[in-house]
């Protein structure tokens, strides 16, 4: 197999879990809050790794990062969230080089999404992207390689149907409540947590119930106050809480915290109540469900909802899935650049001793030797020479290996640093 001069002791690695194997209870467990996402990465550098970058939503929690040894990542993991390596080793992937960056291209394209077409990952890999260069753990190879993983997204967006309509778990709450909820626009809405879901799900909310009856409750006010203002919606206090639950139909939390936020104490109502729950770890406790006026729904459930448009999306998985490999073809080209350049840069060096020893010679020997003239001359021949040989290492009919060998026994080379990024 080709190598490339990626790294020179590590290999690249993608460890992590999703809902395709890992519950929701499972994924609460491995999920990393902000200052969890801090931790993890002053750790990571304390440990020497290189380059790392770290995810985590709703549907996921993953690694991509250089190692020894996939165990460094997932120590990592383990020691920044409430997980075990027991427990990560029942659902987890583990995936190397080639399949590791197969695996990032497909998640940031939204076709490993819960939803398919759900794209709302990507913009969680620029964040954590740009996270990881704050911390000094972002190398050329990961930087370069996200940003082929954000242009593979956009072609994909722009040049197929597969995210047409909404995809997220927050328009499939909302198409739930639909599905589910008789005269919705005239029931009482109380949607607590304005993170992000909370956000999307008040966007939807608002565009699709036409209910003016929507209560937003965040424990920080000012934020819901914010959201609320570009709907024109009610904000409550925290404090407020309970009242406004006995107040609602339908209960949708979509808070960031690490243990519930809602369990049956809190709710003192009567009537019917519809509560979604849109959070990872779980914010809703299951002894809601021991109220018999009470229906609670997960967002794993929210997820498997299909319709005809999820079905009409499946068949623009080709055209995808033949975008990624057009982009990831450029990114080859890119790593097999990178594989040759160490050799031809050493090549030029050589060559420019060469000229800079004839130089000498011939300034001995000429009294009206024109340096500047000389000087120009020589730096353009061993830039067409060392072009000539790097045009040669990308010829598709050419061996690489061999030639490299060739030219480092030809001109004496030092041994460029060996790699264990395998090909794409």
């Amino acid at each position: 197999m080709h190598k490339y001069n990626i790294s020179k002791s590590s290999s690249f690695y993608t460890i992590g879990l999703s809902y395709k194997k890992a519950d929701a209870n499972i994924r609460g467990r491995f999920s990393l809050d902000e200052e969890s996402k801090h931790a993890l990465l002053v750790q990571a550098k304390e440990n020497g790794i290189e380059s790392l970058i770290v995810t985590s939503t709703c549907n996921r929690t993953e690694i991509y990062g250089f190692s020894q040894h996939p165990y460094q990542l997932i120590e990592l993991l383990c020691d920044n969230t409430s997980g075990t390596v027991e427990e990560f080793r029942d659902v987890a992937y583990i995936l190397k080089n080639k399949e590791a960056i197969a695996h990032m291209f497909r998640v940031g394209s939204g076709l490993d999404s819960q939803i398919l077409g759900d794209f709302e990952i990507i913009s969680q890999l620029k964040v954590s992207s740009k996270l990881s260069r704050k911390y000094g753990l972002l190398n050329h190879f990961s930087e370069r390689l996200v940003n082929a993983v954000i242009q593979a997204s956009k072609r994909i967006k722009t040049e197929t149907d597969i995210s047409s309509g909404a995809t997220s778990v927050s328009f499939a709450s909302v198409q739930y409540i639909f599905n589910n909820v008789a005269n919705v626009s005239n029931k009482d809405i109380l949607l607590f947590g304005t993170g992000k879901i909370g956000r999307n799900t008040c966007d939807n909310l608002v565009k699709h119930t036409k209910n003016e009856h929507i209560t937003l409750i965040n424990r920080t006010k000012d934020k819901a106050e914010r959201i609320a203002g570009k709907f024109n919606l009610i904000v409550k206090d925290y404090a407020n809480l309970q009242e406004e639950i006995s107040k609602s139909d339908i209960l949708i939390v979509a808070t960031g915290a690490q243990r519930p936020t809602i369990d049956k104490h809190i709710i003192q109502t009567k009537k019917p109540l519809l509560i979604l729950d849109l959070s990872i770890p779980k914010n809703v406790n299951e002894n809601v469900q021991e109220l018999d006026n009470v229906s609670l729904v997960h967002l794993d459930h929210l997820s498997k909802i299909t319709d005809a448009t999820l079905e009409k999306r499946k068949s623009h998985i080709p055209l995808a899935e033949a975008i990624i490999e057009d982009v990831k073809a450029e990114f080859n080209n890119w790593l097999e650049t990178r594989k040759f350049a160490p050799t031809i840069k050493a090549l030029k060096h050589k060559l420019t001793d060469f000229a800079t020893a004839e130089l000498d010679t011939q300034r001995k020997k000429l009294n009206d030797f024109n340096e500047e003239q000389a000087e120009l001359i020589s730096n353009k021949i061993i830039q067409k020479i060392t072009n000539h040989f790097a045009h040669h290492l990308k010829d598709d009919d050419v061996s690489t290996d061999d030639s490299l060998e060739l030219i480092k026994k030809v001109f004496q080379l030092e041994e460029p640093q060996k790699t264990n990024v395998d090909t794409v």
